[in-house]
């Protein structure tokens, strides 16, 4: 007898033809259906377990922390903002609590990047993506947007029929509720974001009568859009298509990370399973399909790892609701290692090895970027200077013998209170200071910069008479207690006359 497989119909382990809506869009894919497939809905069950009442739990934390640090209030002296977070475009500062950054000081935000970078490696190398599965927005504001629909229109049975069925006044206003409050969410969205750019008291009130700034508008407008669209219709796939996340974590992943598992080797072979029968000779999964219709994703976890899963672990609280059903073990989906599945069907101890070469690459190169940021923050001065030398004229010969050059000194102050700050000039012994209308100084000069500010002193030096001719490598200083800067420059004493 010939047996006939088609080969466009991708089989699952048991030869059953898989139901997920990836699955089946795959499949569509492979008979020739061109470039573009419209997308196969998805209709995730509502589950209960730990995993489920894990992301309610950070759902909640994170969208209270997106919506709240804005509010957050801050005192600082002098008129500066007194909010606590906030990317202040028109002064050119970041303020974050008790921080102040400038924009020369971009390289601290450079290294929060290095860490959260490293951080999601190292954690991508030991549990999968956990950031995908409870913290990415796109999953935390397409759960919200999967509540409010499922508030409406009912859990996946009841969207489906609803999705099926005719226009009719209970399809409308299902319909209608369920994207105004989406609409709603999503301009809360837009809403919170241009609060972290503007004070946030301020921006609100001028917001409703428009005076508040265009990029406000612009902003509120762009954010309100893509949230409504990405968390409303693309779900998944702005994870599969658009975020490059996907492609690049599988260069993290080893057989020894946690990842959701299908058990294999206690699974197969499956089959339907009646009350009563004996379990010998089978395997635990009854072919239920229920941590297919858990999936947000539309997979079936149990044809292995996937660039689709997410790692949200529902497939997993699904499956030990229906083991709980049929009186076998949890664990059946559960975080897992292939090095451990492997082992165990192999008859042998499963071992699970957290630190390995990458794992320790990764938590080392995080470790020290964080002790070099630590450092920088803890040793950052407050002061600033750069030096403007003056170039016509190069310099001037005084009746006395002596020379002068002159120079434009930048002090910037990046604390909070003013700050009087003595400048000391190194390099050229005998050399003295002066300000313009003021006799030479043998000593340091004392200049006072307003908090927050950049200050341009115009001081002169004047070198003895006699000085040895032609350029001096010097510098200037300041000191204001432990803060202190330096810079360095030119003397340049001319020709013998």
């Amino acid at each position: 007898m010939t047996v006939v497989i088609d080969r466009t119909k991708p089989q699952s382990p048991n030869g059953h033809e898989p139901v997920s809506a990836a699955a089946r869009a795959r499949a569509r894919s492979a008979k020739g259906g061109g470039l573009y497939q419209a997308r196969a809905p998805i209709y995730p069950k509502l589950v209960h377990g730990r995993w489920r009442r894990t992301k309610w739990i950070l759902l909640v934390l994170m969208l209270a922390i997106y919506w709240i640090t804005p509010w957050i209030r801050w005192a600082r002296p002098n008129g500066l903002p007194q909010q606590a977070v906030l990317v202040d475009f028109a002064g050119g500062r970041f303020y974050f609590f008790g921080i102040q950054l400038w924009p020369q000081e971009v390289y601290f935000i450079t290294g929060l990047l290095v860490m959260a970078a490293m951080a999601l490696f190292l954690v991508s190398a030991l549990f999968g993506r956990l950031w995908c599965g409870y913290a990415c927005p796109q999953t935390v504001w397409t759960d919200l947007y999967i509540y409010v629909e499922r508030a409406f229109e009912g859990d996946r049975n009841a969207r489906m029929r609803l999705d099926a069925a005719p226009w009719s006044f209970d399809k409308l206003w299902r319909k209608s509720g369920k994207h105004a409050v989406w609409l709603g969410i999503a301009f809360g969205t837009g809403g919170a974001w241009i609060f972290y750019f503007h004070d946030a008291p301020t921006v609100l009130r001028g917001f409703w009568v428009g005076q508040a700034a265009a990029t406000a508008y612009i902003f509120c407008a762009l954010l309100t859009a893509t949230t409504y669209v990405f968390a409303g219709f693309m779900r998944e796939q702005v994870c599969i298509y658009m975020c490059p996340w996907p492609r690049i974590q599988g260069a993290m992943l080893d057989q020894h990370s946690l990842q959701i598992t299908y058990r294999r080797d206690r699974g197969e072979t499956r089959g339907p399973h009646k009350k009563g029968e004996t379990w010998e000779g089978r395997g635990d999964c009854i072919d239920c399909n229920a941590c297919v219709v858990a999936c947000p994703m539309g997979i079936d976890i149990r044809d292995g790892a996937q660039l689709e899963c997410i790692n949200c672990g529902l497939c997993a609280d699904a499956c030990d609701e229906i083991m709980d059903k049929v009186e076998r073990p949890r664990g059946l989906i559960s975080y897992d290692t292939d090095a451990a599945v492997a082992a165990r069907a192999a008859g042998k101890a499963a071992v699970y090895k957290l630190v390995r070469p990458r794992t320790v690459y990764y938590a080392g190169a995080l470790g020290l970027v964080s002790i070099l940021m630590l450092w920088g923050l803890t040793n950052r001065s407050v002061l600033d200077l750069h030096v403007l030398r003056d170039r016509n004229p190069m310099y001037v010969r005084m009746q006395d013998g002596s020379v002068r050059d002159g120079y434009t000194l930048k002090i910037a102050n990046r604390s909070f209170y003013p700050k009087t700050v003595s400048v000391h000039f190194k390099g050229l012994p005998g050399a003295r200071l002066k300000t313009p209308g003021s006799p030479p100084t043998a000593g340091d000069l004392l200049v006072t910069i307003e908090p927050n500010a950049v200050r341009a002193a115009r001081i002169f030096v004047v070198a003895p008479p006699g000085a040895a001719a032609g350029p001096h490598p010097t510098a200037f200083t300041i000191r204001d207690g432990r803060d202190h800067a330096r810079a360095n420059t030119v003397f340049d004493a001319g020709t013998q006359p």
